[in-house]
């Protein structure tokens, strides 16, 4: 069978492209070898991001020091909880996924994709002896590389141990977990800590560097620190080289400095590797890094004529946000469609941890670098009355601007429980050029966390007008 576009794999990047091609009158066809759509979206990042809302909720995590009362659910009642909605979720986004490719008329073939040639497509079926056929084969005019990504595996950790997991393992832990070890220090570490202290384990975060979260505002990632230290997670931060071990009476994790800890759980988070075993990519000569991403040009093209590559299979970030945008910036390239020519360059940044990290364009940090003019206007969320009222975390939106240019916004940074909703008003002034005075000269619902903007574009106005610092709701 012939198609235009053949896509293996049916997360963001895979299903949006084939969507796009799709809707533009193309024949695409869809491989997956799941046992449902939609990748590590469906089957991880949401898993996550759906534990994090289920631990809040069901333990009051919130509520419990504005209110003084709480709901006191069993630990085992609470994981329990937290399983079925994460099931619930993940059952509603795959038949999401998979309504949206019949929509477009996309053939979804469930099996096992290897290139056997440039376009020429084998595929190993799953019960294949019930069909009467163990393969299929299908060519296509394109081939989408969109396999994404999985948790990489440090050398020398024992994953064969039961105490020590991955990220993905993490997410199936069906029991309350006394004390739990997460070892890195980004993204996923940050949540994991921050979830599994919300659901009342003794967590312990250790970072072998200097610092939390490397590529966010060196501020933030402080107060983040600051943060989960006041929810009882002890942060290990600068810890150097941390070894891990296992036998029958568990886990042992020993760092640099002579620690020793027995947990009753590791998760590693150590990054990502990209999911290319068995697809042919190095017989066919495609270049790809020790971690098997794939390597790309600017239009998602790999090295071989009409094989393209999008999603976590060619690296970082790793955000399913830009996924979706690189799938699709690809099919525009490989079909000649004028709609994309370039993801986003002002893609936001969340870290779904508790509380909520965003961010978009230049740290402080680097504007800094970059620009002799730079300032920052900053607002408490502490003094802002919805915050107060919902009982919200020590929370900060921070501006950063350039002095002169109508002191256009280079980025913003906010550490809050709604931050990854927030930061895309700030996503909207810095796409359109704009600067601080656009939070000054609008109006803002009362009360609302969005207010904080205006408040921390009045404190970066007085440092331009060298006033005193308004340090509250002026």
């Amino acid at each position: 069978m012939h198609y235009d576009l053949v896509v293996i794999g049916s997360g963001p990047a895979g299903e949006k492209a084939a969507a796009l091609a799709a809707y533009h009158g193309r024949r695409v066809a869809v491989i997956e070898r799941a046992p449902q759509p939609g990748g590590t979206m469906v089957n991880g990042v949401a898993s996550t991001k759906t534990m994090r809302e289920a631990a809040i909720y069901l333990t009051s995590f919130r509520r419990r020091a504005i209110y003084g009362v709480g709901m006191d659910m069993a630990p085992q009642l609470a994981v329990r909880g937290v399983q079925e909605r994460t099931r619930q979720v993940e059952q509603l986004l795959a038949a999401s996924v998979r309504d949206n490719l019949d929509r477009h008329g996309i053939e979804l073939i469930r099996g096992t994709a290897r290139l056997l040639s440039p376009g020429r497509v084998g595929i190993e079926l799953p019960n294949a002896a019930r069909r009467g056929a163990a393969r299929r084969e299908v060519t296509g005019d394109v081939v989408l590389i969109a396999t994404g990504a999985r948790p990489f595996h440090p050398p020398g950790m024992p994953f064969d141990h039961g105490d020590v997991l991955d990220s993905e393992a993490a997410c199936r832990l069906d029991r309350p977990v006394r004390s739990v070890v997460v070892i890195g220090g980004g993204a996923v570490a940050c949540e994991y800590a921050s979830i599994f202290a919300a659901l009342g384990s003794e967590v312990t975060l250790i970072e072998p560097r200097a610092r939390l979260l490397p590529f966010v505002d060196d501020q933030i990632a402080q107060l983040l620190t600051e943060a989960f230290r006041d929810e009882g997670i002890v942060v290990h931060l600068g810890a150097g080289r941390v070894e891990v071990t296992g036998d029958g009476d568990g886990a042992v994790v020993r760092t640099a400095d002579g620690t020793v800890r027995y947990p009753s759980k590791v998760i590693v988070a150590a990054g990502r590797a990209g999911n290319t075993e068995g697809l042919g990519l190095a017989e066919l000569g495609v270049t790809m890094d020790d971690r098997g991403h794939v390597s790309v040009d600017e239009h998602y093209a790999t090295n071989i004529a009409g094989v393209y590559a999008a999603g976590d299979v060619t690296g970082p970030p790793g955000l399913a946000s830009v996924s979706m945008e690189q799938g699709r910036v690809a099919m525009c390239h490989a079909f000649g469609i004028d709609l994309r020519g370039a993801v986003d360059s002002h893609a936001p940044f969340g870290v779904y941890s508790i509380p909520e990290v965003a961010m978009i364009g230049l740290t402080e940090e680097a504007a800094r670098a970059a620009y002799d003019d730079v300032l920052v206007g900053q607002a408490r969320l502490s003094r802002n009355a919805r915050t107060a009222i919902t009982g919200g975390p020590q929370g900060l939106v921070k501006l950063v601007f350039r002095r002169g240019d109508d002191q256009r916004l280079l980025g913003a940074h906010i550490l809050g429980d709604n931050a990854t909703e927030l930061i895309h008003l700030a996503q909207a002034v810095i796409a359109f050029d704009g600067g601080i005075r656009y939070f000054i000269n609008t109006t803002f619902t009362t009360p609302s966390e969005a207010e904080a903007f205006k408040y921390a574009a009045y404190d970066g106005l007085s440092r331009v007008e060298d006033r005193p610092t308004l340090t509250v709701n002026a």
